[in-house]
C-alpha cells in the first residue's frame, strides 16, 4: 500500500521553506529573539550573552543540517559575535546594535559596486538555479541594495532616539532603549524582509527566461546523450539484444533445403 501524499502536502503549505532556507532564517533572527527575552528578564550583559551563545549554535546547526556554512549566513554571524563580545567587555550595548548598521550599509556598498562594475552579485550566486534577464538581475540587486541602506538608516534612527537608560511605554509594556531596538528588529524588520523578498520574488517573474532559452549544463548533456537511442534506431539496454525477425529469401533457402533433404 503506497503512502498517502496527503499530509506530506500539507505539512509543504504549512512549511513553506527548504532546510537551507530555515536554518538561514532561524539562525538569523533566532539569537535576536532569545535576546529580546534574556534582555527583558536579565538586562543587556545576560542578553548579549544569549545572542553570542545561540550564534554559535546556530553555526553548528548549520554545519550538521546542511554539511557546509553558507558563506553570507556565516560572515553575519561571525560578525554579531565580534560586536556581541565588544558590548560585553565594554558594557556598552551601542556595539550589538551598530554591527546592524555597519553591516548593512557595507553590504549594500558591496552591491552597487558590483552593478558599477558590471559584476552582478546575486547573478553570480543564484544564475544556475534560477534563469532571469540581465535586467531583471540588475533591478533585483538594486532593490535589495536599497532595501540594505534603508534598514541601516531605520536601525540607526531607533538606535538613536531610544535611549539605553531610559523607560518608554510601548503598546503598554514598558522597556528600555535596547529593548525597543531589539522589539523593532523582531517585529518590524523581520516580517518587512520577508514581505520584500517575496514581492520582489513575484516581480522578478516577469523577467524570466523561457526554458528554451535556459543554457544547459554540460554534464546534463552528456547524460542526456547516454541515455538517447543510437544511430541504428535501437535504444540501449542492459537486457539480451532484439532479434530482428527473417527475411523471404532466407525463409525460401530454408524451405528449399527441406525438400532437398
Amino acid at each position: 500500500m503506497e503512502d498517502d501524499p496527503r499530509p506530506m502536502k500539507a505539512l509543504k503549505r504549512l512549511m513553506p521553506f527548504n532546510a537551507e532556507q530555515a536554518v538561514n532564517i532561524l539562525s538569523e533572527f533566532g539569537p535576536l529573539v532569545l535576546m529580546f527575552v534574556v534582555n527583558a528578564m536579565y538586562g543587556i550583559a545576560a542578553g548579549t550573552w544569549a545572542l553570542i551563545i545561540s550564534t554559535v549554535v546556530a553555526i553548528f546547526t548549520m554545519l550538521i543540517v546542511l554539511r557546509r556554512l553558507p558563506i553570507f549566513p556565516l560572515i553575519a554571524s561571525t560578525v554579531t559575535i565580534v560586536f556581541g563580545a565588544l558590548t560585553i567587555i565594554t558594557h556598552d550595548p551601542m556595539w550589538v546594535q551598530i554591527k546592524v548598521t555597519i553591516f548593512n550599509a557595507m553590504f549594500a556598498a558591496f552591491l552597487f559596486g558590483g552593478l558599477w562594475m558590471n559584476r552582478n552579485f546575486f547573478k553570480y550566486v543564484f544564475d544556475k538555479t534560477f534563469h532571469y534577464t540581465q535586467e531583471g538581475w540588475d533591478r533585483f540587486t538594486w532593490s535589495f541594495a536599497w532595501f540594505f541602506v534603508f534598514t541601516a538608516l531605520a536601525n540607526e534612527a531607533v538606535r538613536l532616539g531610544f535611549h539605553d537608560h531610559s523607560i518608554y511605554n510601548v503598546l503598554g509594556f514598558e522597556m528600555d532603549g535596547v529593548g525597543v531596538w531589539i522589539a523593532f528588529k523582531v517585529a518590524i524588520i523581520m516580517p518587512l524582509s520577508g514581505v520584500y523578498a517575496w514581492y520582489l520574488t513575484r516581480l522578478m517573474q516577469r523577467y524570466r527566461l523561457p526554458d528554451d532559452h535556459v543554457p544547459v549544463e554540460p554534464e546534463i548533456i552528456a547524460t542526456a546523450v547516454r541515455a538517447a537511442p543510437s544511430e541504428t534506431g535501437l535504444a540501449r539496454s542492459s537486457g539480451p539484444e532484439r532479434q530482428q525477425p527473417p527475411s523471404k529469401a532466407a525463409e525460401q533457402k530454408h524451405a528449399r533445403e527441406a525438400k532437398l533433404g
